[in-house]
């Protein structure tokens, strides 16, 4: 058995990925408590869902979370219920650890387990698909399936889909965000064109044209990234589900080459880039921030989350930016695909917190007060936060109001809206994570300049074959 587990870690571990991505005050006392022990389930109550309440007391010491983006804010919210339950857990501390991203997690947790420390493994981690079907194949993630199962039909639709291996669901949701168009008004404004008309891929490329041409070149549509995020946010989490694009066949056969819907997708990204209406310059860094704030960029089709890095870095056009749902393509009309993350519970052995992490991603997800006191206080910090996937605490006319940042328009309840018509993400497999190196390779060898899209997506299916073959599929 010991050596199964270190063949699905070593596995896991020589595939790094690129598809990683992703965010208090007193919260209300919760009468959520779990019994104790560690069966993979808390307790059921008659609510259908909510854990019982019993006398467990949680021994010393601190649960620690492995983390990306901004894991500090997040962890004012569970600093703030441990305070609020120091009748069961009076002497635990929760730490959350900053990581790179899913791939420094994946590896970090495969490393250790390989190394037999399983007392220096985390107590839970933020986990992305791919990293859940590596991290779950190798023995290494809770079975939450009996817990969550009742839980289901309070969450947004698919809220557990990403997680969900073989009819068996490994990690606790924590956002689903979609993909949206932001863009900005004043700039739309100043050139006479209707944002209406990037409903469609064909309407945005069209008003990226006349962007460029009454501008006198001197505002670009988007930006194009030299780096591996360009295959993250314009190919993997954006214009590949919108185009119903696959990488891989129903059966695993790597198809990537042959697809219509890739050619659709890394097409519509090649006319963009060759007519000179993005902005080469790398995603979440100074100069493009400033490029912003000059008014030189004008939208961006990504997913919801670049709210937070708009609002930290953008200050000086606050109140110019609007959202919308993403263009559609002409045969698919999707509007984006969303995007999930998730917090799993690692299998170690013998883990005093798993039940008490529940307790505190229950209270995280339903309790509406505490919720909304937490979220205040991360828009007074500028901090990041996403929607929650509770359908409940979404009805809350809280999830509706203006944001100054986007000129009085509601982004929290455009991000639910835009979750509708979306687009199905691309098949997972356990393959993805070397298949995003690869790809990105190529992508990046186009942003150069070193060769065409069409000789970049002949390679990559050339390379996908010859270093991966077949791909497992669910």
């Amino acid at each position: 058995m010991k050596k199964k587990i270190a063949l699905l870690l070593a596995a896991a571990l020589t595939a790094g990925s690129l598809s990683a991505c992703g965010g208090g005050n007193e919260s209300a006392p919760s009468a959520t408590a779990a019994k104790g022990g560690d069966n993979g389930s808390a307790a059921q109550g008659g609510d259908g869902g909510q854990p019982a309440a019993s006398g467990t007391v949680y021994p010393a010491g601190t649960l620690t979370v492995y983390a990306m983006g901004n894991p500090q804010y997040r962890q004012q919210y569970f600093e703030t219920w441990l305070e609020n339950h120091r009748d069961i857990a009076p002497d635990v501390k929760i730490e959350f650890v900053q990581t790179e991203g899913t791939a420094d997690i994946r590896e970090k947790i495969t490393m250790t387990a390989l190394s037999g420390a399983t007392e220096d493994l985390p107590d839970a981690a933020m986990l992305d698909p791919v990293t859940i079907m590596d991290l779950a194949n190798a023995g290494l993630l809770k079975d939450e399936t009996e817990y969550l199962t009742p839980l289901l039909d309070k969450m947004v639709d698919g809220a557990a889909k990403d997680a969900t291996i073989d009819g068996k669901i490994y990690a606790l949701p924590d956002s689903v965000r979609p993909q949206v168009l932001f863009y900005n008004k004043e700039i739309f404004d100043q050139y006479g064109i209707d944002p209406e008309m990037m409903k469609t891929m064909d309407g945005y490329i069209e008003a990226g044209r006349q962007l460029k041409e009454k501008s006198g070149g001197e505002v670009f549509l988007s930006y194009i990234d030299p780096t591996s995020k360009t295959w993250r946010y314009w190919g993997r989490r954006g214009l590949m589900p919108s185009a119903d694009a696959k990488i891989w066949d129903d059966s695993g056969e790597v198809i990537i080459g042959s697809d219509e819907g890739t050619k659709k997708a890394l097409g519509a990204l090649d006319t963009m880039n060759s007519e000179g209406l993005l902005m080469k310059t790398t995603i979440m860094e100074p100069a493009l921030y400033d490029a912003i704030n000059n008014q030189k960029v004008a939208t961006f089709c990504i997913g919801a989350f670049w709210d937070e890095f708009m609002r930290q870095n953008c200050d000086a056009v606050k109140g110019q930016w609007r959202v919308m749902s993403a263009p559609e393509f002409e045969g698919v009309q999707k509007a984006g695909a969303p995007v999930s993350q998730y917090m799993g519970i690692i299998e170690k052995g013998d883990n005093p917190y798993s039940e008490l992490f529940r307790m505190m991603w229950y209270d995280f997800t339903f309790d509406i007060d505490a919720k909304e006191e937490w979220v205040n206080s991360m828009e007074a910090q500028n901090a990041p936060y996403s929607n929650p996937v509770s359908i409940e605490m979404l009805e809350d006319p809280f999830w509706k109001e203006p944001s100054e940042f986007y000129g009085g328009m509601s982004f929290r309840e455009m991000e639910g809206k835009c979750l509708q018509n979306g687009a199905d993400n691309l098949i997972v497999t356990p393959q993805d994570a070397e298949a995003d190196e690869i790809i990105s390779a190529e992508l990046e060898k186009y942003v150069a300049g070193n060769q065409s899209m069409e000789e970049a997506i002949a390679n990559m299916d050339k390379n996908l074959k010859a270093k991966i073959g077949k791909a497992q599929v669910n």
